[in-house]
């Protein structure tokens, strides 16, 4: 009995450390966008063209689902099986809140027409960076983060910094994850 009941409590204490966040709730309802591609599905291959071995342009994206009240978007994309750690791709935010998708190529300006600025990723470039694994088949998580807020962030900031102002302010998000392997 001991052998058995040991094991299972193991497995809940570790199941119940994983910091993951409750969803985001408005009035007793789940509220998630939803964030999509033209170039990729969820969970599909990243098209060579977005990735260090072709023209490496960000792909286009597009949501929808978004929470009233929200004043500005921000997006980070990053690699969670790099081998030195997570590996920032991409870091955009002050898109305004009437906008719904961004084209394919978005040009790597501190700011954008639009007034979004976007942030230094860890190629130690301004805007995007596309996928560039070492060896093998990684993730690529594109998250879109809903604020009730636009930020007083200069251009050129990191994940961290963004991550930090963003605390307290996010309303909803959504996620899309593509593969991409060499």
């Amino acid at each position: 009995m001991r052998t058995v009941v040991v094991p299972v409590i193991m497995a809940l204490l570790l199941a119940s450390c994983q910091s993951k966040q409750p969803p985001v709730q408005r009035g007793g309802v789940k509220m998630d966008i939803r964030l999509t591609s033209t170039a990729f599905t969820e969970g599909g291959t990243i098209p060579r063209k977005y990735t260090c071995d072709g023209a490496d342009v960000s792909p286009p994206l597009a949501w929808d689902n978004v929470p009233d009240g929200t004043k500005s978007f921000a997006l980070i994309c990053d690699d969670p099986d790099a081998p030195m750690g997570t590996w920032v791709h991409w870091v955009l935010f002050n898109l305004p809140a009437d906008v719904r998708s961004l084209p394919e190529a978005v040009p790597p300006d501190k700011e954008l027409p639009n007034g979004a600025r976007q942030g230094t990723n860890d190629f130690r470039k301004i805007g995007y960076g596309g996928p560039c694994p070492p060896r093998g088949t990684h993730r690529y998580y594109f998250k879109l983060y809903a604020l009730d807020t636009t930020l007083d962030l200069p251009a050129g900031s990191s994940k961290a910094q963004l991550l930090k102002a963003m605390e307290g302010h996010v309303l909803a998000e959504g996620q899309l994850m593509g593969k991409y392997g060499r």
